[in-house]
């Protein structure tokens, strides 16, 4: 298969789902809190021109297993 960037982007966004799913299913467990904490980002920009007005909201939860989860899709990209 040939690679590209655009089936990097996508093996990065499937690992930070996943890292993501992970971590919603260890988040009961006491001890493995500092791998399930996440690090909250937001964006809003938005702007009233007059004719057209517009906003957009982005908001970016990142965990340590979600890292880790783009890790690993780096890796296996790598691999192929």
């Amino acid at each position: 298969m040939k690679k590209n960037g655009w089936i990097l982007l996508l093996f990065i966004f499937l690992g930070l789902i996943a890292g993501a799913l992970v971590a919603n299913w260890l988040r009961e467990v006491p001890g493995l809190a500092f791998l399930t904490r996440a690090l909250e980002v937001n964006w809003s920009p938005a702007a009233d021109l007059s004719v057209i007005r517009y906003s957009f909201v982005i908001d970016i939860r990142l965990s340590l297993l979600s890292v880790i989860g783009a890790i690993v899709a780096i890796w296996l990209y790598r691999k192929m």
